[in-house]
């Protein structure tokens, strides 16, 4: 007796159906496992782990923070670059922060990035006894914008403000300048909205290259970077030997051995593998405090 052509269809169906599933959800999964523990890629398929003592300390591709339980920085070790995944690197929240330029007025709701980029320098330079001043930042760490009011002319300019408020310094703060063409500089008072007013961010005096290497201050796109730049290391190289008791040029020659260069020569930034740089450290110079 002939089957029907349509049970014969789903015969043939159910057929493939049975294959593919041993094929791409055993036989595959099984032979891409089997290859994982050959020797040389077994540490890569389990997430590249660092052990200490048969203790899981991290992995080197992914970032973490060396602080302690109230966030500050340890003194003996090298710190990572800021991270917006979730409380930070966390790789089930990885993402960056999606702020740009243009967001440089503090809200009720949060800091702009350019304070927050300001206040990460101002701490970077404090923690490692650099200059951490930065163009369109105020000496007290927050973004120096101005609020100018008052009747505009064609281009949008206000040359004749009635007010002006430095929109980032809330009252009663004493604002980053005295005057704007003529006008005194007014705190601005919570609560009030002064986004009528032509946002001008003031430059100021800091200088154009700033001893804050930019990724000492602003996250990753994953949030999950384990490295840093080589210029952040070596503003923070002083601070680690004084802390273990040893001379710098050791640790700037420990952070040299775990410098890598570009990608083929040519992809990304030379970059400091700190995880590896501090597991290291302690390995050769225990912190004694």
């Amino acid at each position: 007796m002939r089957l029907s052509t349509w049970l014969r269809q789903h015969l043939a169906a159910l057929r493939a159906l049975l294959a593919l599933t041993a094929i791409t959800g055993i036989v595959y999964p099984s032979a891409v496992f089997a290859v994982a523990q050959l020797p040389g890629l077994h540490e890569k398929a389990d997430g590249s782990l660092a052990d200490v003592g048969g203790t899981i300390v991290g992995s080197s591709l992914i970032g973490q923070s060396f602080t302690d339980s109230g966030g500050a920085a340890l003194v003996q070790y090298f710190q990572s670059r800021p991270s917006a995944a979730g409380d930070g690197y966390d790789p089930m929240s990885t993402a960056a922060s999606n702020l740009g330029p243009e967001d440089i007025v503090d809200t009720p709701a949060r800091a702009s990035l350019l304070t927050t980029v300001c206040a990460r320098s101002k701490e970077v330079g404090d923690r490692e006894s650099v200059d951490g001043s930065r163009p369109f930042c105020t000496k007290n760490g927050v973004g120096a914008v101005l609020s100018v009011l008052g009747p505009r002319d064609p281009d949008g300019d206000v040359a004749h403000p009635t007010q002006v408020v430095s929109v980032n310094e809330a009252c009663p703060a004493r604002p980053f300048v005295a005057a704007y063409r003529g006008v005194r500089v007014d705190c601005a008072e919570p609560g009030q909205d002064y986004s009528a007013g032509r946002v001008v961010p003031i430059r100021g005096d800091a200088p154009a290259d700033p001893a804050v290497p930019a990724d000492a201050v602003t996250a990753s796109g994953s949030g999950l970077d384990p490295n840093i730049s080589p210029e952040y290391a070596a503003i923070q190289a002083s601070r680690v030997a004084r802390a273990r008791g040893v001379s710098e040029d050791q640790v700037r020659a420990l952070v040299d051995e775990h410098t890598s260069g570009r990608t083929l020569g040519f992809l990304g930034e030379p970059r400091v593998d700190v995880l590896q740089v501090n597991l290291e450290l302690d390995r050769r110079y225990p912190y004694r405090g």
